[in-house]
């Protein structure tokens, strides 16, 4: 990976989290909390907390497999059973789980990301209106003028 994260760092989870502290400039449980107490409000933010936990859950079961296969390699003769070679495939789909959550943050975080930039017009189209997008009222007429007919019947096959 590359922002500051090398394949082989152990602490995925820790820089992603200083890199979430200093995008929105408050540490992660207060950025959980203001997400808890407002969901709407920042949308970046819900979903830059939503994917930390993720991630965090991700790291934590890598852990897990991790201890587990060590365990057992312990244990082991020279030759590797094929229950300690399921633990193996446990922690390599631990990390694949834990790096595909990680690359979701570092998006999250990169608003310079063309892609970004669609969906936060995206996003802008898709927020509820406060009044109406076109004019649902007849236009004002003089009095005693009249639409003309066929105004009205083209208006009446649109709806």
């Amino acid at each position: 990976m590359s922002d500051g994260i090398s394949e082989d760092s152990a602490d995925v989870v820790g820089v992603l989290t200083e890199r979430i502290e200093a995008c929105f400039g408050m540490g992660m449980d207060q950025l959980k909390a203001a997400v808890a107490a407002a969901p709407t409000a920042n949308p970046d933010a819900t979903d830059v907390v939503k994917w930390h936990g993720l991630l965090v859950e991700a790291q934590l079961v890598l852990e897990r497999a991790e201890d587990d296969l060590l365990a057992a390699l312990q244990t082991q003769p020279s030759e590797v059973d094929d229950p300690t070679m399921g633990l193996a495939q446990r922690v390599n789909a631990a990390v694949t789980a834990r790096d595909g959550r990680a690359l979701v943050v570092r998006w999250l975080l990169d608003p310079d990301l063309p892609a970004k930039k669609d969906l936060a017009a995206e996003r802008l189209a898709r927020r509820p209106r406060t009044g109406p997008a076109v004019q649902t009222s007849a236009p004002n007429r003089p009095a005693g003028t009249a639409a003309p007919a066929t105004a009205w019947r083209s208006a009446r096959a649109a709806r």
